[in-house]
């Protein structure tokens, strides 16, 4: 994984840049061999609680002893100036600078290397070194601590943009399995609903009607070959859809289940999105009339009513209302909930909420998916009983007033 590979390269540079530091103490050895061995056992100390606190800051986290372990590591870096000449704490305090940066507020981490580089000046500038070297010790301060900070915050950047990816992965996923699920309930819904009934229509003439019967038949054979072009285009991602197209088909279909249909559609060019809303709403409308209703009467028709259209489906057949969803299927974003459909119930649904009249549950599986549409083109759908023993399903969506015709 990258951020495996970032965390590697971090801990690879810092264990370097600490194994340099400890060469340079190997310079005590010329004062003598105790100020050597001295000088070498109190760097490895510094470098492996340098190393423990680093591992835990490359991983994200803390120490399982701190800040005992941060506290540790500024006893082994300040001790030996009262223990070994020269002032040794200036070959290790970059280190702890490192670790001060990462563990601290940045601010106080900040004002912490400052008082290191104050100290480390004033106790080298009136020691037996040249100046430049004095400021060469102090500047190393600030350098090697932000190189230090920079690899551990590098590394963590990095798992937090990989985890990030896989979220977005999961999420790409979760959106296209609602994409397939929500269209495979849309749309097979209505072809699926035309074949058994027309398959009931064939069924019923064959005797009297052989001829009729036939026509029937190959019209139900013509909706099973679409069905089978929606499910392609399901499976592809590509679901573009014509609301004049779409209403034509519903007029066929319904004129053929003996309802009578009038379609009157607005002169009115619509985004892409507004459209297809549009579209899937006639289709899920039209399958629970079919499904579900009685009616022998069904109108469409849109409207513009400043910068939205709205389209109405009616008709005169609503069941009797028993609460309880006649269109059990799950749709996206229904979970388990049971409720009235479009033509079953009062219902209403505004963006991605619902809300039922008296005496009906939550709203369908169809309805909830339909205002998901419509909230993605700017509007809502509604779904309502008429006081004449009808239903109405009604759907608003945006439309930009450059676009009507």
């Amino acid at each position: 994984m990258v951020s495996s590979s970032a965390r590697r390269l971090s801990s690879a540079l810092i264990t370097a840049v600490s194994c340099a530091y400890t060469v340079i103490a190997l310079v005590y050895f010329l004062q003598g061999a105790l100020y050597g061995v001295l000088a070498v056992v109190v760097f490895l100390v510094v470098v492996a609680v340098h190393y423990v606190n680093m591992r835990a800051g490359l991983r994200g986290g803390r120490p399982p002893a701190f800040p005992l372990t941060v506290l540790l590591q500024v006893v082994a870096t300040y001790l030996p100036d009262f223990l070994l000449p020269g002032g040794m704490s200036a070959l290790t305090t970059p280190l702890l600078a490192g670790t001060l940066l990462v563990y601290l507020p940045l601010r106080w981490g900040g004002a912490a290397v400052g008082l290191i580089m104050l100290y480390e000046g004033t106790l080298l500038w009136f020691g037996p070194q040249a100046a430049h070297l004095t400021l060469f010790y102090v500047v190393t301060v600030p350098t090697t601590g932000t190189m230090i900070y920079a690899l551990v915050r590098f590394t963590r950047v990095t798992a937090e943009l990989e985890q990030a990816r896989a979220e977005l992965a999961d999420a790409a996923v979760l959106k296209e399995r609602v994409r397939i699920s929500r269209d495979l309930h849309d749309g097979l819904g209505r072809s699926l609903t035309a074949i058994a009934l027309k398959g009931d229509l064939a069924g019923r003439l064959i005797d009297r009607d052989p001829g009729t019967a036939r026509a029937e038949v190959g019209e139900l054979v013509q909706v099973a070959r679409e069905a089978a072009q929606d499910l392609r285009q399901v499976a592809r991602g590509y679901r573009a859809m014509s609301l004049a197209g779409e209403v034509d088909r519903a007029v066929a279909l319904l004129e053929s289940s003996g309802v009578s249909v009038q379609a009157h559609l607005a002169d009115v060019t619509l985004p892409t999105r507004s459209e297809e809303a549009l579209a899937w709403a006639v289709r899920e409308g039209v399958t629970n009339v079919l499904r579900h209703s009685r009616a022998t009467t069904c109108t469409i028709t849109t409207s513009l009513q400043e910068g939205t259209v709205r389209l109405e489906l009616a008709n005169d057949g609503a069941p009797p209302d028993s609460g309880t969803d006649p269109d059990p299927d799950p749709g996206p974003g229904a979970g388990t909930a049971s409720g009235p459909s479009p033509a079953s119930g009062p219902s209403a649904v505004s963006g991605s909420s619902a809300g039922a009249g008296a005496g009906t549950g939550a709203p369908g599986a169809g309805l909830v998916s339909l205002a998901e549409r419509a909230a993605q083109a700017g509007g809502t759908a509604t779904g309502s009983r008429t006081g004449q023993g009808g239903f109405v399903l009604a759907m608003e969506v945006a439309v930009r007033r450059e676009a009507v015709s």
